[in-house]
């Protein structure tokens, strides 16, 4: 099994003994809060406790965007499973705590068993899952999550999610004819599911803006944000934006 490490494991806090670390993560005590940018593409404006969420496409822009909201609860820890490529700084400036934030990078076959025993520790999990997951297998775990109020943020698909989200359209913003350097990535976030999520909602966003955070894209009208760039491109040896890497 793997060993669950904080990125700054020698100089913070960490959960005692992997026990649960709030109450407010128990079943039937409402949201986990998002940043106030994705409160109006969620159904419910925030992340239901207790439940699978899929990101389409395991877009870690995203994954990391949704999961920013737990640092606004008691506890605020949160673990990484399965995503080795997940950038640290990129968690950072989305808003994530890295010192309560758990790492188990490679779980292999074992990732449903570090799922299970990360949920009664942390209010939220982000997953990539070890290849296809068999609905029988995502019917356990969606019972340890009811359990436990963990909200599940997959990336890529879930058998029985409630809610899915994705990035339909984006372009990168920053580079001009050959030269100059990203400051940011502008996307319309599409959310779909079940119940009140049925009838699907969409945002224009920031993901991330030039400083690594997330917002609407009518906070930031007439910044004089200009030049486009493809969805593919990426930032370059001393841009400054090491943020980006990831996203």
């Amino acid at each position: 099994m793997p060993v669950f490490e904080s990125v700054f494991e020698s100089t913070v806090e960490r959960p005692p003994s992997l026990r649960p670390v709030v109450s407010a993560a128990a079943p039937g005590r409402g949201l986990l809060p998002v940043v106030p940018a994705l409160r109006g593409v969620l159904p419910e404006g925030g992340l239901r406790r207790g439940a699978a969420v899929s990101v389409a496409g395991g877009d870690a822009g995203l994954l990391l965007a949704l999961a920013a909201g737990v640092r606004e609860t008691d506890g605020g820890w949160a673990a990484a499973v399965g995503l080795p490529d997940l950038g640290l700084a990129a968690a950072a400036g989305y808003g994530l705590d890295l010192g309560r934030l758990l790492v188990a990078d490679d779980p292999g076959p074992h990732w449903a068993e570090v799922v299970s025993v990360l949920a009664g520790a942390v209010e939220l999990i982000m997953l990539r899952p070890d290849g296809p997951v068999p609905p029988n297998l995502a019917a356990r775990l969606a019972a340890v999550l009811r359990r436990s109020g963990c909200v599940l943020l997959v990336a890529g698909p879930w058998p029985g999610a409630g809610l899915r989200l994705g990035v339909r359209s984006g372009r990168w913003f920053g580079l001009g004819d050959g030269h100059g350097q990203l400051t940011g990535r502008q996307v319309e976030v599409v959310a779909e599911g079940r119940g009140s999520a049925v009838r699907g909602r969409a945002a224009r966003l920031w993901l991330p803006d030039a400083h690594g955070a997330v917002r609407t894209v009518e906070e930031t009208v007439g910044a004089g944000v200009t030049d486009v760039v493809g969805e593919d491109a990426v930032a370059g040896p001393g841009t400054g934006l090491d943020r980006m890497a990831v996203v």
